[in-house]
């Protein structure tokens, strides 16, 4: 039997909301968890804003992996926690400047086979923001490192969510994505 054809999709707009509660159990998969997590309702209401897109892969029309993101608003709350301050000209948001990649995650199985680099390319090339950032935990070294393999760097460091939560790394990069 043949193996089922990969495929890619970029989906926007209501498209992209709809596809969220995959990507949720998505990800609780592969974090290794029961149910969404505690960051499912605050992708929810980024599936709301202009401009959120993502980016999923399929196998015979199953999900294996998706890219989720949104612009910044001008209004964020993005660097509010850094333990060291950034000078005004990197923090301060306009419209158009930052695209936050907030989601990128591929099925356990399916790791290891360039889909998660597939996914951010295809999220982000078609970006008009000058660049974009990421907040990714330390201890997630093979995100780390292909982030920095992406052209990602990191400028930062924000307060754990709570007492004792490692401090995750806050990444950026230019756009467009350039080969």
């Amino acid at each position: 039997m043949p193996a089922a054809e990969l495929t890619f999709e970029l989906l926007d707009g209501p498209a992209a909301r709809a596809g969220v509660p995959g990507l949720l159990e998505l990800q609780a998969e592969a974090a290794g968890l029961a149910g969404p997590d505690r960051f499912a309702g605050r992708l929810e209401v980024q599936a709301r804003q202009p401009g959120f897109a993502v980016a999923v892969a399929r196998s015979g029309g199953y999900l294996i992996g998706g890219a989720a993101g949104l612009p910044l608003r001008p209004s964020t709350s993005w660097w509010r926690d850094l333990t060291t301050p950034l000078p005004d000209d990197v923090t301060t948001e306009q419209p158009g400047r930052t695209f936050a990649l907030t989601t990128l995650v591929v099925r356990p199985s399916w790791r290891r086979q360039r889909i998660g680099g597939a996914l951010h390319d295809l999220l982000l090339a078609s970006r008009a923001e000058e660049r974009a950032t990421a907040i990714v935990v330390p201890s997630a070294t093979a995100a780390q490192a292909a982030l920095h393999s992406w052209g990602w760097a990191r400028i930062a460091r924000i307060r754990g969510a709570s007492a004792g939560d490692p401090a995750p790394d806050v990444l950026v990069r230019a756009l467009p994505l350039r080969s």
